[in-house]
């Protein structure tokens, strides 16, 4: 067999569905820290319907911190908790928590390695209540985050 690997682009994909808008279950939660030491949940998001259910969709994070605490109340909202006053929550408390989750292909070039991995993400805005209309998808579904553009 003869085969010109120079043709080859060294592409990792860790994309098990398409993107698009996903009702999804929070099957795990790891606690770790951000870069500048606060507190992070690392959310292990699963699809529940479709021709895609019980793939992995994502991992999406909230983080502790004073810039991070506008998505994480947001996202605990969405999820069905209080958010209004004080909340003692522990990271196993969103495990099987569902919400509707909006999923966006994200690709990282590694120019020394020369290598491309594609993934998908949930953008900022990107977590909406199960009942939520689907057209809210074009404008972002939480109205409750701050007017902050979408990164996406």
């Amino acid at each position: 067999m003869k085969y010109d690997f120079d043709e080859v682009q060294d592409t990792i994909s860790l994309r098990s569905v398409p993107a698009g808008v996903h009702i999804c279950a929070i099957r795990e939660v790891r606690e770790g820290l951000s870069r500048d030491g606060s507190p992070r949940w690392s959310m292990k998001l699963e699809v529940l319907e479709g021709e895609h259910a019980g793939h992995h969709a994502a991992w999406d994070s909230i983080t502790w911190s004073e810039r991070g605490i506008h998505r994480v109340r947001s996202v605990l909202g969405v999820l069905g908790f209080n958010v209004e006053g004080e909340l003692e929550v522990n990271p196993a408390d969103l495990v099987g928590k569902e919400a509707r989750v909006r999923l966006v292909e994200e690709v990282y070039e590694d120019p020394l390695l020369g290598s491309r991995r594609e993934q998908l993400a949930v953008p900022y805005n990107g977590w909406a209540k199960m009942g939520a209309d689907s057209d809210s998808e074009c404008t972002g579904f939480n109205q409750s985050a701050p007017a902050e553009p979408d990164p996406f």
